[in-house]
């Protein structure tokens, strides 16, 4: 993170908190397991099974390329958070809110895995509003 001293002797960073590298590690941890998640279900249907009375029945084959360009989004878009790019923190709002409605849809497949990727992408979202904003002191 880069910092620079004012005169006063005290330190300022210029594009980061705490709430922003939580954030962008727990997008590149999710967005990489979504990815993962993706290539398994695109390689193999019969690593997950599905409930037959699921209201959303969809083709695991779609789905897994669904999340498998969703976690690679995801994962860049937290390297991108890294890098202090303003945009992403807006990219990383909309694409774990995306996240969270796939993993819904995701439940009949892998219920515990879902929920937790739900609540993850709760708190990706949460970080990143509640991080202060760059300074232009």
């Amino acid at each position: 993170m880069t910092t620079h001293v004012r005169e006063s002797g005290s330190r300022k960073t210029t594009h980061g908190s705490g709430w922003l590298v939580f954030a962008a590690v727990m997008m590149i941890f999710s967005g990489i397991m979504t990815l993962l998640a993706g290539i398994s279900a695109i390689a193999d249907d019969d690593v997950f099974v599905a409930t037959d009375d699921y209201v959303y029945k969809l083709d695991l084959t779609g789905w897994g390329w669904i999340h498998l360009v969703l976690g690679l989004v995801i994962a860049l878009a937290g390297f991108a958070l890294f890098k202090g790019a303003t945009w992403a923190r807006v990219v990383g709002v909309v694409l774990a809110g995306l996240s969270m409605i796939a993993n819904f849809m995701w439940l009949p497949y892998t219920p515990w895995w879902a929920l937790l990727f739900i609540a993850i992408d709760a708190f990706v979202i949460w970080a990143l509003c509640v991080a202060p904003g760059p300074r232009s002191d």
